[in-house]
């Protein structure tokens, strides 16, 4: 039995009321663009501690965006040790979790866009909890597996109710369930709005965007409705930005979606992945090419929560290899970069660091339990090189024929890398117009000074440099000195 109207807005707080034309259809909104500045995944950050960053680091940087974990009311498993995953299903759309509360959340958000950082949201709509309520949710809601009160009843969830077992039907794919997650009737106009409802309330409170979570699993049609009825973000006249996770195979294309909004490319990380781990950088001159979708419509990643679990892929446990295909990511045009920021792990099912209850303890750059990828040398000059660059091609491709590699952003921006155990010395040529640069992967500009490698451009545009094994070098045009 489905909840009337007002029951359904005095849980989800602030919620738009339900249209009176039930059966429309809406078109999905023309798409917004993301932010200059490359998105960050604050994997499991408490929202304290995100805002925190957002003012101390992040917005000084150059961030554009940060991408928050999934912030409705979730399921508790104590007896799995509080894993990661229990975050990706749903209870109710209460903003209640192990990260904060509704009241952090939303103070959160304001400290972010106060700092120049907007907000984006890990939004799980396909699914509800896999599971019967043996605890309460995170917000204490009793429920059982098809029936959370207050949100969804037995009837608003698909009638296969049994795991995906031939991924080449697409019928399957996206009524059946994943991984036992009680799968959501996204063609009903009752969930349709229920989550609209849900994506509303976070708007209200200034969230300026959404990565949605396996979106493959639903129809196109149902992610465009879902779309076509988010409410602007307050105070700028636009829709919010929307990327969508879609893992493609054989059955599923990322083209299908890309009506909606940006979608994630995975083929992107195996490519870099693999060229950073075997020193083969200069397979990535064309790499657009090899690419499943244009760029412009592409979100791109070295690793993401999902793939430092579960692909070979390069993570933080790489070291210097991954923090410099983190740096080729941010200067190359290829794309809507994403980074991630994550708690170190052994399992792969483990959860952030916590304290008995469970509760996500504060995330500090000072703690050896939080990555803080961002904080890495090599990359955390490069968000502002992303900024300085954007909107510009890539111009004067220079490799060696293997691990070494360099290229610029027309007169705004030129980077080397170099992948290879010896040095690389040699002349560069640049569009960049002449003068003195700071390099961004050695250091920043501080009072007019750089606290790394200063370099001199020619008025021809050369400069010549020697780049140790396994680093590289970076400027542009806001970090040119004089």
């Amino acid at each position: 039995m489905r909840l009337p109207a007002m029951a359904l807005a005095a849980v989800v707080v602030g919620a738009a009321a339900v249209p009176a034309a039930w059966g429309q259809e809406r078109a999905p909104a023309p798409a917004t663009a993301p932010v200059a500045g490359p998105i960050i995944q604050m994997f499991q950050w408490p929202w304290d501690s995100i805002a925190s960053e957002c003012t101390d680091f992040l917005g000084p940087k150059g961030f554009g965006a940060v991408q928050v974990s999934p912030p409705q009311e979730h399921i508790v498993l104590p007896e799995a040790g509080h894993p990661w995953y229990q975050d990706y299903q749903p209870i109710s759309y209460q903003l209640e979790t192990r990260r904060g509360n509704r009241e952090q959340f939303a103070n959160m958000v304001k400290t972010c866009n106060d700092a120049g950082v907007q907000v984006y949201v890990d939004a799980v709509v396909n699914h509800m909890a896999g599971s019967d309520g043996d605890h309460p949710g995170s917000a204490g809601s009793e429920f059982t597996k098809y029936d959370y009160p207050g949100t969804y009843s037995d009837a608003d969830f698909h009638d296969c109710r049994r795991d995906i077992a031939h991924y080449e039907d697409k019928w399957e794919v996206r009524n059946c369930e994943l991984v036992g997650l009680a799968d959501l009737k996204t063609e009903s106009d009752w969930v349709r709005q229920s989550e609209i409802n849900y994506l509303n309330d976070l708007i209200s409170l200034g969230v300026s965007g959404f990565r949605v979570d396996g979106v493959k699993h639903m129809p196109p049609e149902d992610v465009g409705a879902i779309f076509g009825g988010l409410d602007e973000v307050p105070g700028t006249g636009q829709k919010p930005y929307v990327f969508q996770e879609v893992i493609a195979d054989s059955t599923t294309t990322a083209g299908e979606y890309t009506g909606n909004g940006d979608v994630t490319e995975f083929a992107y990380q195996g490519k870099v992945s693999d060229a950073f781990k075997n020193g083969s950088l200069a397979q990535l001159a064309n790499l657009g090419d090899s690419m499943t979708l244009p760029g412009g419509q592409a979100v791109v990643f070295v690793d993401n929560h999902d793939t430092q679990r579960s692909s070979p892929t390069l993570t933080y446990k790489d070291g210097t290899a991954y923090d410099l295909a983190v740096a080729f990511e941010l200067a190359h045009p290829y794309g809507t970069p994403q980074l991630i920021s994550s708690f170190a792990f052994d399992d792969t099912e483990a959860g952030p660091p916590a304290e008995a209850d469970g509760t996500t303890k504060p995330a500090s750059c000072d703690d050896p339990a939080w990555v803080c990828e961002q904080r890495h040398p090599i990359i955390a000059g490069m968000a502002g090189f992303h900024g300085a660059v954007a909107g510009t091609g890539l111009t004067d491709w220079w490799d060696n024929g293997g691990g070494q590699i360099a290229f610029g952003r027309q007169d705004k921006g030129f980077a080397v890398i170099n992948r290879e155990g010896g040095e690389l010395s040699r002349t560069f040529q640049t569009s960049l117009p002449a003068g003195s640069y700071c390099d961004v992967m050695s250091g920043e500009v501080v009072n007019g000074s750089c606290t790394g490698q200063t370099v001199e451009v020619a008025d021809d545009g050369t400069f010549t440099a020697t780049v140790a094994p396994n680093s590289g070098l970076a400027l542009h045009a806001g970090a040119a000195l004089g």
